[in-house]
């Protein structure tokens, strides 16, 4: 039984290998996106296993070839991501696994993964901490022998207040303060009480959540991911970033930064790309930025690179 499935397996056709292509020309990447795969990241923190979806291709080279392997380059995905924990010296193994299953049809090979990152996250002053999900997304790229390139692409989430807003509710809270005390009325525990009610604080400024996406060029020497390094960076040059497990002392806390960091989308950028610029270890960078208006229907944005 054995030697007749062998024998029929032989008999099958092969259109990409035998049938040369129609019109002939080289292609600068083909394989396969969106495929499926269990994750187990080797990364500078603990993050749970989750689900990738895999972009895997390669060069084809030969102008008369009809197609590439895609099941080989399916199978060397399964093998890897299966029993090997990712990172960037198991992604540079794999597409080198690529091209010695593709020898004279291609020279270069790239995979590319997304997924979602959970990572656990202190509360601002409570004891508190919960999880919070990061898109990200790793993409290597190697050219003949040699990787050539290295990218870390994640997403933050962070919360923005407008400094005109605030400038404006302060100047309502002034008019009302004005309307409802004389030089000859200053009493302090009334003053007190009147700015702790909704009659003395009688504006707020707007603020929305807001979205960062960077991506990064690494050093193509990088073997573990350093996803929470980079993220905790931009974090931390934020301030303001969505928080997971919240009590009352931590709202009130979250309060007091965006009341202490008002931010345009142009300030956004201007930190995440200043403390960019100043990481060793990264090669360029691009960033953009998402203020999802609460006042507007449309988006405030802004962009940024390295030079």
């Amino acid at each position: 039984m054995l030697d007749k499935t062998r024998q029929n397996l032989c008999t099958l056709p092969d259109v990409a290998a035998d049938v040369k292509a129609k019109v002939a020309g080289t292609l600068q990447w083909v394989g396969m996106s969106d495929i499926e795969m269990p994750l187990c990241l080797n990364a500078d923190t603990d993050i749970p296993a989750t689900i990738a979806r895999i972009r895997a291709e390669v060069s084809l080279d030969d102008e008369a070839q009809r197609g590439i392997h895609m099941s080989r380059l399916y199978l060397a995905c399964d093998e890897v991501f299966s029993h090997e924990s990712i990172d960037f010296t198991s992604l540079a193994k794999l597409t080198q696994i690529f091209l010695d299953t593709h020898t004279e049809l291609s020279h270069n090979a790239l995979i590319e993964v997304d997924f979602d990152a959970l990572i656990r996250r202190k509360a601002l002053v409570s004891d508190n901490s919960g999880w919070r999900s990061y898109p990200v997304t790793l993409l290597l790229v190697r050219k003949k022998n040699q990787v050539k390139h290295i990218e870390l692409d994640f997403s933050v989430t962070y919360s923005s207040t407008c400094p005109c807003s605030a400038a404006l509710a302060r100047s309502l809270i002034q008019q009302n303060f004005k309307q409802s005390f004389t030089a000859d009325n200053l009493d302090y525990e009334t003053i007190l009480n009147w700015i702790g009610s909704e009659q003395g604080i009688n504006a707020t400024p707007h603020a929305q959540r807001s979205t960062a996406h960077i991506r990064t060029i690494l050093n193509t020497n990088c073997t573990q991911v350093p996803l929470k390094r980079y993220i905790d960076i931009v974090e931390n040059t934020l301030k303001t970033v969505v928080q997971a497990a919240v009590k009352r002392e931590d709202e009130q806390e979250f309060a007091r930064l965006n009341g202490q960091n008002l931010l345009f989308c142009e300030d956004a950028a201007r930190r995440i790309k200043h403390v960019l610029e100043r990481q060793p270890d990264i090669e360029g960078f691009w960033l953009r930025v998402h203020h999802h208006e609460s006042l507007h229907p449309h988006d405030a944005t802004a962009e940024a690179s390295s030079d």
